[in-house]
């Protein structure tokens, strides 16, 4: 019988002698990485070395140097493919993400309790229902007069909003969004009991460009606020992610930012696990970072999708770090 994947033990480390002067700019931050090397949510290998790519291009190093407070707390164990079975055909390993995204969400739970700021490194992008849920489930907690709720900010070149009844692939990294909002698969949604982890009119899709066809279905039942490519192109990304931040930030404690790699043009992202032509350029994506630093409402970050399989030299991991530093305050002076 092959045992259950149990939660790496968090790894602690203590604060260097010599801190970096903190920028200007920048309110340190106590923050903790946190690896979910998953990848049985997609059809492609190799987004399960995503985090150590990330790693490996210096992000707990380059973070401190802007005056933050980082360990790094591990990684949760993941089932691996050969070692299961695919299972439901509309749902491919379903038992197993939902086990890992509940494991994960007590870990991002415990995070926040510990007064410390989650930034989860995937794997694929069915670790945000994880994610999501154990912040909600933070902020659900804190009833001093009502129930606190989160914001959303999606940014992604897919919407990620399908179910296994809607869903071509069966592939889970296309159904967290649907999860969070309450639409299923049920095992996913129902993480912590309740459901939807973030209301609709604060959830936002940043970016979209390559949208199933009942995923438009989908997004329109639920009504959550969308910006496509093609608004960015016509109205500019100032513009977009400042609207985005209102409808995050309206009535909410803050809100949760997911930032799917493939969102950038695969001209500098090239490894990503599902690339789409025509996505954000360098600069625009940088913009964004800067913008979310600048408002400072930020509970939680997520980076996910890089796949060091096909990348080039780990260009997209070094981008990852990159948009990380410009989302936790670094500016040009």
């Amino acid at each position: 019988m092959t045992p259950e994947p149990t939660t790496a033990p968090l790894a602690t480390k203590t604060e260097p002698a010599n801190r970096p002067v903190v920028a200007d700019n920048i309110v340190p931050k106590k923050i903790r990485i946190l690896g979910v090397p998953l990848d049985l949510g997609q059809s492609r290998r190799g987004v399960d070395m995503g985090p150590s790519a990330v790693r490996v291009a210096g992000l707990e190093a380059r973070l401190e140097e802007l005056g933050h407070i980082v360990e790094d707390g591990g990684n949760i164990a993941v089932a691996i493919a050969e070692q299961k079975k695919s299972g439901d055909p509309h749902a491919k390993y379903l038992k197993e993400i939902t086990a890992t995204c509940t494991k994960h969400a007590e870990t991002v739970l415990k995070t926040l309790e510990a007064g410390k700021f989650p930034l989860v490194l995937g794997g694929d992008h069915s670790v945000a229902a994880g994610t999501v849920a154990g912040v909600a489930e933070f902020f659900r907690q804190q009833r001093r007069v009502q129930e606190q709720k989160i914001g959303l900010i999606w940014i992604d070149a897919h919407a990620d909003i399908n179910t296994p009844e809607t869903s071509p692939s069966g592939n889970v990294h296309g159904m967290p969004l649907a999860a969070i909002m309450g639409l299923g698969p049920s095992d996913l949604a129902d993480i912590y009991g309740f459901k939807p982890k973030v209301q609709p009119e604060n959830c936002v899709l940043v970016g979209i460009r390559d949208v199933d066809v009942r995923e438009k279905e989908n997004i329109k039942e639920t009504g959550i606020e969308v910006y496509t490519m093609r608004d960015i192109d016509e109205r500019g990304m100032r513009t977009v992610i400042e609207e985005a931040l209102r409808v995050a930030g309206r009535g909410t404690a803050g809100y949760h930012v997911s930032l799917d790699m493939d969102w950038i043009d695969p001209e500098d992202a090239p490894g990503v696990g599902t690339p789409v032509r025509g996505g954000a350029t360098y600069r625009e994506a940088h913009l964004a970072m800067e913008i979310i630093a600048d408002h400072g409402r930020m509970t939680s970050f997520e980076i996910v999708e890089v796949n060091p399989v096909i990348d080039e030299h780990n260009r997209t991991a070094d981008l990852a770090v990159e948009l990380a530093l410009s989302a936790f305050g670094k500016k040009i002076l």
